[in-house]
């Protein structure tokens, strides 16, 4: 095991949205302590900021973590999918310390209920190593369910902000206020016995309240790793934002390209956006072919917060747009003007077209993603390179 990088000290993060963003916020924190940090994320696997050309499945996750070890690092951190820690991830990988960020509806399809789902997540709080930590988000239920799991030796520690709800149990780390604005988000922290000297307030350049959150899990996770908690909060501030988590793409009107595909990020992704229109909210989203099914009227239902709302692909694989746009459309309110044009591009471009300068358009469900799957075929397709374009011409006429 030694071979594969299991002496290097792992933080894992898990739950259903916001696992990217909190891995890559730990890693920021990490560097602190020494370099390079290995990092794998869903974006890839990095060494610090550089992407590996390895594999995109175990044989990648260890070469990187040997190399990381070869170059003198010592920590990783790992973001890992509740399929990963269905085959056992954890148990062949055991981490220190483990971030739980949330649970909301998603792989449904995959785990074939919620109690399953969860079942899976937790296989990375079961097998956290003798005397590591547990970091949970003490302000969505689910989590409370995974401190019966712990080993007797790991510390439960929580955090929380009142955007997702009532803790659960006395928080650790908590957030005072969060506010939010598009040069990204602040929190004004509560004086915390367990984090001495963590500062009174925190800024990351990332937009949104679920940012917030993902802001303390990486500072309490980076601490307990022994990063001074002003060090940390201070490399949390320098921090770039992964491509495609509320991304700014263009001004005058605001484009964001958001990863957002399941209904709580989607409708936590529209309350942000709402919060900073000046003017009209137009959507552009559709769903995943092959993938769970039944959350397409929960996206739908989550949809109807925009003003305008334009059904397009996402990536359809082998099933047909239009029997995806059928099922999302049966969530939406009557309230919210829908079009549907399954041309992504066709439909991003409407959208930015008819906006006014005061409006915000969402393109989600995609993110970070270069291609769009259609059936057996991988076409190179970037939301943000598309928005832009349409921006430019917009601006050209």
């Amino acid at each position: 095991m030694t071979s594969q990088g299991s002496d290097l000290f792992m933080v894992g993060v898990t739950g259903t949205n916001g696992k990217t963003s909190t891995t890559t916020l730990i890693a920021a924190a990490l560097a602190e302590l020494a370099r390079p940090v290995a990092v794998a994320t869903t974006l890839g696997f990095f060494l610090d900021g550089e992407a590996l050309d390895v594999p995109a499945h175990d044989r990648g996750f260890v070469a990187t973590l040997e190399a990381c070890r070869a170059r003198g690092g010592r920590y990783a951190a790992v973001e890992f999918t509740s399929e990963a820690l269905a085959f056992g991830a954890a148990k062949r990988w055991p981490c220190r310390i483990g971030v739980f960020t949330n649970l909301s509806h998603d792989h449904r399809d995959a785990h074939g209920s919620a109690e399953h789902y969860l079942a899976s997540k937790a296989q990375l709080f079961m097998a956290l190593a003798a005397g590591g930590a547990a970091v949970l988000n003490g302000c969505d239920a689910s989590a409370a369910l995974l401190t019966e799991v712990l080993p007797a030796d790991v510390e439960p520690i929580r955090y929380g902000t009142e955007s997702r709800g009532a803790p659960w149990g006395k928080l650790d780390l908590c957030a005072r206020s969060v506010s939010v604005g598009w040069f990204g988000t602040r929190c004004e922290l509560e004086p915390s016995a367990r984090f001495e000297g963590a500062p009174r307030a925190i800024e990351i350049r990332a937009i949104g309240a679920i940012f917030a959150e993902n802001a303390l899990a990486a500072l309490a996770a980076a601490a307990l790793a022994g990063v001074p908690v002003e060090i940390a909060a201070a490399a949390l501030a320098r921090w770039t934002p992964p491509p495609g988590r509320f991304e700014v793409v263009a001004e005058h009107p605001h484009v964001v390209v958001d990863y957002a595909h399941t209904p709580d990020a989607l409708s936590r992704t529209l309350v942000t956006a709402r919060a900073l229109c000046r003017g009209r909210l137009t959507l552009v989203f559709g769903a995943g072919g092959d993938r769970d099914r039944a959350k397409r009227p929960l996206l739908g239902a989550a949809a109807s917060a925009a003003d305008r709302v334009i059904m397009t692909s996402d990536n359809p694989r082998s099933e047909d747009p239009r029997q995806i746009a059928a099922e999302i459309r049966a969530g939406l309110s009557a309230h919210a003007p829908v079009e549907e044009e399954l041309d992504r591009a066709r439909a991003i471009e409407s959208a930015v077209r008819d906006a006014s300068r005061d409006d915000v358009i969402v393109i989600a469900g995609k993110g970070h993603e270069l291609v769009q799957i259609v059936g057996d075929e991988s076409r190179r397709f970037s939301d943000q390179a598309v928005a832009l374009a349409a921006h430019a011409e917009r601006h050209s006429t």
